[in-house]
């Protein structure tokens, strides 16, 4: 496993009664996620560790974003195991590229274009409001929105400052591919400008096996009000039934036109409520770690599960409502202005609300001491405290179950 993480590993540890899996750790998430990334040295020490592993290795997977989700199809291909080519992933997760191949077969898609990040100009045919981003970036890092050519000179300087942490390891990344003469020319360090979609978030969850990409669930992504950050994820989606249909359709004809196999997936989707138009906002090869507690509280298994299947040769069996819970959600406790964390939760806290919330499960984000605008992996708008997986019978027992914690667990800022 690439960079495994304890709530992760504890999750698929509850795999284990399903088949003899056992889980060993392929360098560890620090090493893979912060600070500046060195893709060709990160590939060559994981290889070192599978070389003098003493047992044999029958699967390699990780479920982080970029460089892990381009490193399992690199390391996978190298060890003659079950894994999607890198070509297939870098489509994916190059934006730009990604929007070429969608445009091929789908147009539930926004206006998109290049820009030229040292003469940032409108592109041509292209309407503000729209957002800026770097052809690869995660967590919503270095996305902006401009309202005007004003803001678009302002977040082209942004991006144009922190684009090289992601960017040169993502240049390096397609040098080892043959590519398309646009994608050759924009190169990994390039900025994508989108026009603004808007509406109500959902993303789509599936694996791709023999070359057939089926969905296993869709999740609702609910904002906070007037913000484009997240409140929670919740599951299943309370969408209606043919739009979850459209969208599943959309999914299953990208992806395979993608060329994505032995993979997870999500991607995920604006619909507008107004319109009925629904457009794709990304595509990751990749499953959502975020979403695997919740297919564990309402089906009954993380979707952890189709990953180590397809890793070891087999197709998937995921299981339908069987969990203790009819409806699940991440919810992320947030602020939106910049301060120092005095102090976080005490163990007291945590152990009042395991008492008063028995299966709840608490990631505390921001650390004591700490200044939340240089903690790792937050959105360009707002600051995330913490994070808390949650099941209920309906929505306003989730509600209330969210609402109770952010009561008893607390932050004093300044």
């Amino acid at each position: 496993m690439l960079g495994p993480d304890e709530r992760n590993l504890a999750l698929m540890r509850e795999l284990q009664h399903l088949a003899p899996y056992r889980f060993h750790p392929l360098l560890d998430k620090e090493q893979l996620m912060y600070g500046d990334i060195g893709l060709e040295e990160l590939l060559e020490k994981a290889q070192q560790r599978l070389d003098d592993f003493p047992e044999p290795v029958d699967a390699i997977v990780g479920y982080w974003d970029f460089p892990v989700s381009s490193m399992v199809p690199i390391l996978a291909t190298d060890n003659g195991l079950p894994g999607p080519s890198l070509e297939s992933v870098v489509k994916c997760e190059h934006k730009y590229w990604s929007r070429l191949v969608q445009r091929e077969v789908t147009d539930a898609h926004p206006g998109f274009a290049i820009v030229d990040l040292d003469e940032p100009e409108t592109p041509p045919g292209m309407q503000f409001p729209m957002w800026l981003k770097p052809v690869k970036s995660f967590s919503s890092d270095l996305a902006f929105r401009a309202d005007d050519e004003a803001g678009l000179r302002a977040a082209a300087a942004e991006i144009r400052e922190g684009i090289g942490r992601i960017g040169r390891a993502f240049d390096f990344l397609l040098s080892k591919l043959e590519l398309p003469p646009a994608i050759e020319e924009a190169g990994g360090m390039a900025c994508l400008a989108e026009e603004a979609v808007r509406g109500e978030q959902l993303t789509t969850e599936g694996y791709v096996h023999g070359g057939r990409a089926h969905v296993h669930g869709v999740v609702d992504s609910l904002c906070y009000p007037d913000s484009s950050s997240f409140l929670r994820y919740q599951y299943p989606s309370q969408a209606p039934e043919e739009l979850q249909e459209r969208i599943i359709e959309i999914s299953r004809e990208v992806i395979e036109h993608m060329g994505l196999n032995d993979s997870t997936f999500n991607i995920e989707f604006f619909w507008d409520t107004d319109t009925d138009a629904v457009n794709i906002l990304e595509i990751n090869p990749r499953l959502s770690q975020s979403h695997a507690p919740l297919f564990e509280l309402v089906d009954g298994m993380p979707n952890h599960q189709a990953m180590v299947q397809l890793a070891v040769g087999e197709e998937p069996t995921m299981p339908s409502r069987e969990g203790p819970h009819r409806i699940a959600a991440k919810w992320f406790h947030r602020v939106f202005d910049d301060a120092v964390v005095d102090s976080t939760p005490s163990e007291d806290d945590l152990a009042r609300l395991a008492e008063e919330l028995p299966g709840a499960t608490v990631d505390i984000i921001a650390e004591q001491g700490s200044r939340l605008s240089e903690l790792p992996a937050q959105d360009s708008y707002s600051y995330e405290l913490f994070a808390v997986y949650l099941g209920a019978d309906d929505e306003d027992e989730l509600r209330a179950k969210f609402d109770r914690c952010v009561q008893l667990l607390p932050f004093d800022l300044s």
